[in-house]
């Protein structure tokens, strides 16, 4: 029997673990699949004709990014193999493949919350009157980017939830998400709009095609980076 020790990138709750370790443990010759989401490892038991390539496959095929993968004798020879194999680049496919598929459903939430404010401007005529660049223009401004935040982790929770998380530990997660590239993401669909609609704060339908392709590119690359560099999922 032999072990091997793998570092993946992309893990951000106990699901994630889970489904890692389902992948693993259905590899022919994997005896045991010990999966570690917070320290981002897999410490697998095999068979000598299992090679670390079928382990790669398991788990880039369950969604995740593989950093690093090495037969081991001790947790400290692998650490150190581990950490060596993951130094930082801009490119990893992989990692911009997992990291465009986080991205895409953080630009859903928020998507949802942000578009759903404006288009209510649009539709009650609340803020036809505001002065631009008032106290109160700014306060509606803001109000999208809010409620984005709020239904993205709305989403996310629900995410978590189906995946056999309880709700205490699937909000919690979902407030562990990058507020960073959120708010990146928030902001550049919304500039977007208000050059649009000259800065009246509303929805203009014809933008919605342009805020989507500048609301997934903004944050694209500060989410490789994180993923790649700390191994975290913007969403």
């Amino acid at each position: 029997m032999e072990t091997t020790i793998a570092g993946i990138s992309g893990m951000t709750c106990g699901g994630c673990g889970n489904n890692v370790a389902t992948a693993l443990n259905k590899v022919a010759g994997v005896e045991s699949a010990d999966v570690d989401h917070t320290a981002g490892t897999a410490t697998i038991s095999h068979s000598g004709e299992v090679q670390t390539s079928d382990l790669e496959v398991a788990i880039t095929t369950a969604g995740y990014t593989v950093a690093g993968s090495i037969p081991i004798t001790s947790v400290a020879s692998a650490a150190m193999g581990t950490a060596a194999t993951s130094e930082f680049n801009w490119s990893d496919g992989s990692v911009w493949k997992q990291s465009a598929n986080n991205t895409k459903w953080c630009l859903i939430g928020c998507a949802i919350g942000e578009f759903g404010t404006l288009a209510y401007y649009s539709f009650s005529g609340i803020t036809a009157d505001l002065v631009l660049y008032s106290n109160m223009w700014y306060f509606f401004a803001i109000l999208p980017l809010i409620n984005g935040l709020a239904t993205s982790v709305m989403l996310e929770t629900i995410l978590l939830m189906r995946g056999q998380m309880d709700f205490r530990d699937a909000l919690s997660t979902a407030f562990g998400m990058s507020f960073i590239s959120m708010l990146m993401m928030e902001i550049a669909m919304e500039i977007t709009d208000l050059l649009f609609t000259g800065g009246e704060l509303g929805m203009n339908y014809y933008a919605i095609p342009l805020m989507l392709l500048v609301g997934f590119l903004t944050p694209w690359p500060y989410n490789y980076w994180r993923l790649k560099k700390l191994g975290k999922a913007c969403h």
